[in-house]
């Protein structure tokens, strides 16, 4: 048995690790189950891909398809050309995607147009906010889908309510969270950790990368003056896109206790995310970290698609609007966050869940 595992970008690494090290356990336990490694390369920055392979024990892919930056229809068509021509070379059994990048989407389409079964890990995700590209991934990707692997019982209530047969959703947990139990004990300091003075619980991290936070000029100026002032006397560490950053060039001034560094490896964020005392952020994967942590967490969107975060977890859905937010952050400085409680087989053992089922399928 072949499952094609897709990677394209940094949130889908998290994710495939501990399948390919399910995956592994189960071949030395002499089952015929085997992985091809597909990186379509729709993160190019060999610094901030390689160092993920590295530290969460990737092995180094079997195809690359290299395709590199470009418009979200470009990138998209170059990588269903390149995974359809390897799907006539040698097709799977089973092409694995996971998340909602535009990798997902477009191996997805490129199997099953060519009649391979299609295996989504954090399948039936929603914000039903269609001004989000990962939104539409999701959408077209989980029309296609053969077996649909949830990280909630909400997830797989969308899926339920959009017509998906229930024999195939597969409640099983977040692989992400599998990735961070495994590496908890393995966590460093950042190089900067000294240098910049930092303690535990006396800084904020904040993380942006949707366009709508990080393409406008004066936005981006809002959010950095606003969350730096917010977080009074503490300093707020910022790791930045260098696409950001050619942006932070043209302003006249930052911030006095803005801090911005270069993107983090995993073992570094995780442990600036730790060791924080709160996490502002535009990313939905992170919500789903600082929930396991019990780390207080805000994120700047009107919508999210991973609301266990809000009501079980630690995270708030603060909004765009920083004139709002004063509450949330007298909240966070009084001691009076809620404190959240981990969800449901969010355990670490979500990735040995899915090979089963995977072996199992392939065993029909």
């Amino acid at each position: 048995m072949l499952i094609d595992v897709i990677a394209g970008a940094r949130p889908n690494f998290m994710k495939i690790a501990p399948i390919i090290k399910a995956i592994k356990l189960k071949k030395l336990q002499g089952k015929n189950i085997q992985f091809r490694l597909v990186h379509t390369g729709q993160h190019y920055d060999e610094k901030m891909s390689n160092s993920f392979f590295d530290q969460l024990n990737i092995p180094k892919p079997d195809i690359n398809l290299g395709v590199g930056s470009g418009s979200q229809a470009k990138q998209t068509s170059a990588i269903m050309i390149g995974y359809e021509d390897l799907l006539r070379r040698k097709k799977p059994n089973i092409c694995l995607v996971v998340g909602d990048v535009n990798s997902t989407m477009a191996c997805a389409i490129v199997a099953k147009k060519e009649g391979v079964k299609v295996a989504h890990v954090e399948a039936g995700l929603r914000s039903y906010d269609m001004r989000m590209p990962e939104e539409i991934n999701r959408l077209v990707t989980d029309t296609l889908t053969d077996l649909y692997f949830t990280t909630s019982n909400i997830a797989g209530e969308n899926l339920l309510k959009s017509g998906v047969d229930e024999e195939k959703i597969f409640f099983v947990g977040n692989t992400m969270i599998d990735s961070l139990f495994e590496n908890l004990e393995r966590l460093k300091s950042p190089s900067f950790w000294e240098k910049s003075l930092l303690k535990k619980g006396k800084y904020l991290l904040l993380t942006l990368h949707r366009p709508s936070n990080v393409d406008v000029k004066i936005d981006l100026k809002n959010i950095l003056n606003g969350v730096s002032k917010a977080a009074r006397d503490l300093k707020v560490i910022f790791p930045a896109h260098p696409r950001t950053v050619g942006m932070l060039n043209h302003f006249h001034s930052l911030p006095e206790n803005l801090i911005i560094v270069d993107p983090q490896p995993y073992l570094e964020f995780i442990f600036l995310v730790k060791n924080s005392l709160a996490v502002v952020t535009d990313s939905g994967g992170i919500t789903e970290e600082t929930t396991v942590l019990g780390i207080p967490c805000m994120t700047l969107r009107d919508s999210t698609e991973r609301p266990e975060t809000i009501t079980i977890g630690t995270n708030e859905l603060i909004g765009t609007n920083l004139k709002l937010v004063e509450p949330y952050f007298d909240r966070l400085f009084n001691g009076k966050w809620k404190k959240g409680e981990i969800p449901e087989k969010w355990d670490g053992k979500a990735s040995k869940r899915i090979v089963d089922i995977l072996q199992g399928f392939g065993e029909v």
